[in-house]
């Protein structure tokens, strides 16, 4: 079982190699033409038919853009606001106020690092309880100051450490979902890379919920859906294969309001172009959303998610 994206992306690599080359040799442009179409084949061939385990490979993919990265690129005067005025900070989650087409908002997300330093800092983007306190504190200040709310989530779960339950991990997490579910502002929620069990859940609770074309959200990682059922790690894609995990499952099973389309392959392959794809789906999910009054929005909040879920008798 494969952990490395670069194994199906190789072909593009090379391609990507090829014009890189090309581009420095001052070669013929129709060769470079021709390269970049071919890139664009390529790269529409395998991204267009990845299994969701190569998804789930994608959505962890260590240059993938994260939380930080699409406020940059999405949002301007960003202020970051810092711990939960109860234990500490936790850098695993960011919150924040700043501005989305020139209007006021508040923005909370999941934060990985790419280095071994940042890594650590941000604890490999899993939150503790004080992360999921900060973002609520986030949320209540946003509702008193009638802010909409942005949240991005990417993370494997919340942390399962001894000190997270101590301070109550768990509490922690319902309490984000009870409140999320009462707030009186818009809440648009985006999964961009791994939306993993209640620490993904804690973020989630969201009048339009959004994922990024390979993006995955689930109760639970492959890897730990496997060793629970088929006592075995490695059989992680099989795993992903039954849970359903990927944004054309859950799309149809009414789990998220849309897909939003990445880059020509993958978000990590153009940051950039994937936030401006994703723009044009926040702005008109606002847009609705502020149209209904404050009131309305927990009771069509309560009902979006009372619809998900199909039961059968047997």
């Amino acid at each position: 079982m494969s952990l490395d994206p670069a194994q199906f992306e190789e072909p593009i690599n090379q391609l990507r190699r090829q014009i890189e080359e090309a581009t420095a040799a001052e070669k013929d442009p129709a060769q470079l033409v021709a390269l970049q179409a071919e890139l664009t084949k390529v790269a529409d061939e395998i991204f267009g038919n990845l299994t969701p385990w190569q998804k789930t490979l994608v959505a962890r993919h260590p240059q993938r853009p994260y939380t930080l990265d699409f406020i940059s690129y999405l949002f301007e005067e960003w202020t970051e606001i810092h711990g939960d005025r109860k234990f500490s900070d936790d850098p695993a989650i960011v919150a924040g106020f700043a501005r989305f087409r020139g209007a006021p908002c508040a923005i909370i997300g999941h934060q990985k690092g790419r280095n071994t330093k940042e890594k650590i800092y941000r604890n490999f983007g899993q939150p503790r309880p004080e992360g999921f306190r900060k973002a609520l504190r986030v949320m209540k200040l946003a509702e008193k100051f009638n802010l909409p709310i942005f949240t991005f989530i990417d993370t494997q779960g919340a942390y399962p450490g001894l000190g997270a339950e101590e301070r109550g991990q768990a509490e922690a997490i319902a309490v984000n979902l009870r409140e999320m579910a009462m707030l009186s502002v818009p809440v648009i929620v985006i999964v961009i890379g791994e939306g993993g069990s209640g620490g993904a859940l804690a973020l989630g609770v969201g009048d339009r919920v959004f994922m990024l074309e390979h993006a995955v959200y689930s109760v639970i990682s492959p890897e730990g859906c496997a060793a629970i059922l088929w006592k075995n790690p490695s059989a992680a894609a099989e795993a992903a294969a039954a849970m359903r995990i990927t944004a054309i499952d859950l799309k149809r099973l009414n789990i998220i309001d849309d897909i939003v389309p990445e880059p020509n392959g993958g978000a990590h392959a153009d940051p950039a172009r994937a936030a401006e794809l994703l723009a044009p789906y926040l702005e008109k999910a606002l847009k609705e959303l502020q149209k209904l009054k404050p009131a309305a929005l927990p009771e069509e909040r309560y009902k979006k998610f009372r619809k998900m879920g199909v039961f059968e008798k047997g």
